[in-house]
């Protein structure tokens, strides 16, 4: 019912612009002198908290090779849904070119969407966790804005802000000597993104013409035009081979090509108006 294939990964997109947020975060470990004596890279990955603390609970031997090791930090998704005040018209189009044929397409605006992501700071020591902390929070006031590329085939980019909204603390302390304690962060954060539909091909090509009427007052039932902006593309090069740059070679402009304006200013001082389906004043 739906129809025609399409995917633009922006959701994966959208997932790796967020971890690639936390994957530079070090901590660092000094002596009584102040000198660095250790300095560790925190391993970000794509998943649960629950199978990170699965791994740390169920070694028997805590001295064996293939336990997980702290600090370390995970994500995953928790919610997606719609956002109603960020919403457009659902029957607008814009026109975008082709990256890869520079043929023009038709697409519909996007449709606003929250991505919900929860980050989770593990660690065994809090000074850990709080140097970890204050390497994320001052970037967040409450949002972090990352520019994706949301659909490659038609260069569409867009800012997707980062929020945070909130910061929680769980500290398993509980427990016999035999038990690793661990201090879990958790952050949660809303990605708002957009979601692109089918990416169409249209006949229209380049727009030849844009024309704007000025009126004298807000009142479009009372008031007169008094001016009419009109823009054309204009050529900079003789496309037809007739030895003159003219407007003989703007039918010929292609949406690529390297190509001025031409703009006129009109005034009027009659009530008509202008009618699109008829092209005429009346």
């Amino acid at each position: 019912m739906l129809g025609n294939y399409f995917y633009h990964e922006i959701i994966r997109k959208t997932v790796i612009a967020f971890g690639t947020l936390f994957n530079d975060i070090h901590v660092r470990h000094d002596d009584q002198a102040g000198n660095a004596i250790s300095e560790i890279k925190v391993p970000v990955a794509y998943g649960p908290r629950q199978k990170f603390l699965a791994r740390i609970t169920q070694q028997a031997e805590l001295n064996k090779a293939t336990q997980i090791t702290l600090p370390r930090m995970s994500f995953e998704i928790t919610n997606i849904s719609y956002d109603s005040s960020r919403k457009a018209g659902i029957t607008q189009t814009f026109k975008a070119k082709d990256q890869s044929n520079d043929q023009m397409k038709k697409v519909f605006m996007p449709v606003p969407y929250n991505l919900g992501f929860e980050l989770n700071i593990l660690v065994k020591l809090q000074d850990d966790g709080l140097q970890i902390l204050e390497q994320i929070l001052p970037f967040f006031q409450p949002a972090f804005t990352l520019s994706i590329d949301l659909v490659k085939s038609i260069g569409e980019k867009r800012d997707v802000p980062m929020i945070l909204n909130n910061i929680a603390q769980q500290d398993d302390y509980e427990g016999d000597f035999s038990t690793r304690r661990a201090l879990i962060y958790t952050l949660s954060f809303t990605a708002k993104t957009f979601m692109f539909g089918h990416i169409a091909d249209t006949p229209e090509g380049l727009i030849r013409k844009v024309q704007l009427d000025y009126y004298s007052d807000t009142n479009t039932r009372t008031a007169k035009r008094v001016q009419r902006y009109t823009v054309v593309p204009k050529a900079k090069k003789d496309y037809n081979d007739d030895g003159v740059i003219d407007k003989q070679d703007e039918p010929f402009i292609e949406p690529g090509d390297d190509f001025g304006f031409t703009e006129t200013s009109t005034f009027f001082g009659d009530s008509k108006d202008f009618a699109p389906n008829r092209g005429v004043d009346i």
